[in-house]
């Protein structure tokens, strides 16, 4: 048997690159064809618009088109730099994703760990569905709800008053609005992330549990020394994509919860490039600006990621590459 997988082994390098391509295609052309449709999508729909990108440093004009559209260098970008809404763009983005990533991320691996010592199946299936519900929803409705709540008249003042407090519209208050923000965000996703921190938990081999068991460990010890750690390498991937779009706070959340009053703590870089792409700022659609803003908006997202990705690989066993 081994003289054949040597014999085997040795043919197969004997073969061209093409020679190989083909062997591998015909063993594996189902596989093929089921990531057909995601090769397509990703060709169409993300590498081909990154034609476009040349348009950051062209002054674009939609009548002479990309091609015809003179070249400016890094014109846009240093008028982006210079814009006096940058630091207050760069400071918002931050602090929203920040307190996202702080208090939202762990959020659903708490809700998996306490999900997971629950002996009550029924009792179980029933907090998941009420958790995943709000995933379902729509933004818009999802909004509408968190204006309802916390108008003057809403459930959130109507607490408040109940512990003494004082009813007012706290989304328009810019103290709170970063809070709403990113509680509704927990609300909305802790369910549906959850999903995956289960998913790994039940593939942690159940004997662990039952060897810490008759070693005298409680539910405490096997929760630190069994649970967690089989959860660190889904941790670790999900964080580091997480940290991968860093400034990629949503536009439509933002354009949908966000007042006059609020513009101060509430803009943020995604709903710039809505403005001044429309011509919301300059009364004309300023097409290349937003492209700048966009590119850098993605270079710092990419540095992100590589950073973490290069602590994690430093640090711990688990990274992207």
């Amino acid at each position: 048997m081994a003289k054949e997988k040597a014999a085997i082994n040795a043919h197969y390098k004997r073969l061209s690159l093409g020679q190989k391509i083909t062997r591998d295609f015909s063993h594996n052309k189902y596989k093929y064809l089921m990531i057909l449709p995601v090769l397509v999508y990703l060709a169409l729909f993300c590498y081909k618009p990154m034609y476009g990108i040349q348009i950051a440093f062209k002054n674009y004009r939609i009548t002479r088109g990309i091609e015809n559209s003179p070249w400016v260098g890094f014109y846009w970008f240093e008028t982006f730099f210079n814009d006096p809404y940058f630091w207050r763009l760069l400071r918002n983005t931050f602090l929203i994703s920040g307190l996202t990533i702080l208090f939202g991320f762990p959020a659903p691996i708490v809700l998996a760990l306490m999900l997971n010592e629950v002996r009550h199946n029924k009792f179980k299936r029933t907090v998941q569905t009420i958790t995943y519900m709000p995933y379902f929803i729509s933004l818009v409705v999802l909004c509408s709800l968190v204006k309802i709540y916390t108008q003057q008249n809403g459930l959130v003042s109507d607490i408040v008053a109940f512990f003494g407090g004082t009813k007012q519209n706290w989304l328009q208050d810019p103290k709170y609005y970063r809070l709403i923000y990113v509680i509704s965000d927990i609300w909305q996703g802790i369910g549906w992330n959850s999903i995956i921190y289960l998913a790994a938990l039940s593939g942690i081999d159940m004997e662990q549990y039952e060897a810490a068991r008759i070693d005298g460990a409680n539910r405490f010890q096997q929760l630190i020394h069994i649970t967690l750690p089989g959860l660190l390498p889904t941790i670790t991937i999900l964080f580091i994509l997480r940290m991968g779009s860093i400034l990629n706070v949503g536009y439509e959340k933002t354009l949908l919860l966000y007042q006059p009053t609020t513009y101060e703590v509430a803009d943020v870089f995604s709903t710039y490039t809505y403005r001044i792409s429309l011509g919301a700022t300059s009364g004309q659609p300023q097409y290349s600006l937003s492209t700048a803003v966009s590119l850098f908006n993605t270079v710092v997202n990419v540095a992100f990621l590589l950073l973490t990705n290069y602590i994690s690989s430093k640090t711990t066993d688990s990274s992207l590459f």
